[in-house]
């Protein structure tokens, strides 16, 4: 007597799950170990495009390139988007973004400037007033994204706007020349004094850069505010869950990245040798290049934070060794702006890893 037991059925569960061992027992492609090893390793990307470009630029201008002078003048060009690409990472590690950064740091510059320079507030009390307004410009967006449940895109591409008119009023669009800084407000320029090292110059404002990047490393990585960041970017309703305030969390964000516009408000003061309504235009684009390149996903909770300061060296020497070709700076945008592109593809290649 046969057996009527449904076998039939037990034979394709069998089957089935013979398959899907098989799939996850599977050795993987060389493609897909190397996709695997960009998913563990949050950096591994951003060093590998930085070494083809160190190798990439030494070819094509030599000596001149890898000159120490070239390369002080690279750093240099970082130090102000380099500070902008922190605060830009922040946000962005909770699935925000902000499209405002470059004007923060603008309008605390040109508020600085005009403190120090036509009122003759001290320079030091002058630069705090300009953190303070990037301080309060950080805590305007965060307001409107939480408080208005507006998107960051939509919020801070709005304040963009408003914060840029602001500059040109408080500036009256004219600029404040380094002749009158190093009469009435020599500190606020003092980001800026070069410091000889082995052949390389550096400036104090690369310094202060460093240290924001450290300050933001251990606060990411060792503190539990750092990983409630994470978590609101990863998946904020699982947040809210464990008792995480995450609204609380994404206020703190903005304010924080309000501070450190307003600081590199400062660092660029020292960079540009002068108080201009014009300056760094080019500023929040590049922000934004250094924290994709650098592995930091647009879709929030993954990525480090030192990976934005490889990527805005990495935009630094793409800006120099295209700069170096002669190529007009429209190009050299044009090139930024597909690094961008490819810099996206890429990390939505790497989320989709196999496990």
């Amino acid at each position: 007597m046969s057996d009527l037991s449904g076998g039939p059925e037990v034979a394709v569960e069998a089957t089935g799950a013979s398959s899907a061992e098989q799939f996850v027992r599977r050795d993987k492609s060389r493609l897909e170990r190397f996709q695997s090893f960009l998913h563990r390793y949050e950096v591994g990307s951003s060093l590998i495009v930085l070494a083809i470009t160190l190798f990439a630029f030494s070819l094509i201008h030599g000596r001149t390139f890898l000159d120490a002078g070239n390369q002080s003048t690279v750093l240099q060009q970082v130090m102000f988007f380099g500070t902008l690409a922190i605060a830009q990472a922040i946000v962005i590690l909770t699935a925000g973004i902000d499209l405002s950064v470059g004007v923060m740091a603008l309008l605390s510059m040109v508020v600085m400037g005009r403190l120090a320079v036509d009122t003759g507030l001290p320079a030091w009390l002058a630069i705090l007033c300009g953190i303070g307004v990037g301080a309060l410009c950080g805590l305007i967006n965060g307001v409107l994204v939480i408080g208005f449940k507006l998107s960051p895109f939509i919020a801070t591409l709005g304040t963009f706007a408003a914060y840029g008119a602001l500059v040109l009023y408080v500036s009256e669009s004219q600029t404040i020349g380094i002749f009158d800084l190093e009469e009435k407000a020599p500190f606020l320029k003092w980001t800026g004094e070069s410091i000889t090292i082995g052949g390389f110059i550096i400036n104090p404002g690369l310094i202060i850069m460093l240290g924001l990047f450290a300050i933001a490393w251990y606060a990411l990585k060792w503190t539990a505010w750092g990983r409630h960041v994470y978590a609101v970017g990863a998946d904020p309703q699982a947040a809210r869950l464990v008792g995480i305030r995450t609204d609380r969390v994404l206020l703190s964000v903005y304010i924080v990245a309000g501070v450190i516009c307003g600081i590199a408000g400062w660092i660029a003061i020292g960079r540009f040798g002068s108080v201009s309504p014009q300056s760094g235009v080019d500023a929040n684009l590049d922000s934004i290049t250094a924290v994709v390149i650098g592995g930091i996903s647009l879709f929030g909770g993954r990525g480090a934070i030192v990976g934005a300061l490889i990527g805005a060296v990495i935009v630094g020497f793409v800006r120099n060794g295209l700069a170096l070709t002669n190529l007009e700076v429209l190009w050299q945008s044009f090139a930024v702006g597909a690094l961008i592109l490819v810099a996206v593809a890429a990390d939505n290649w790497i989320r989709r890893v196999k496990a």
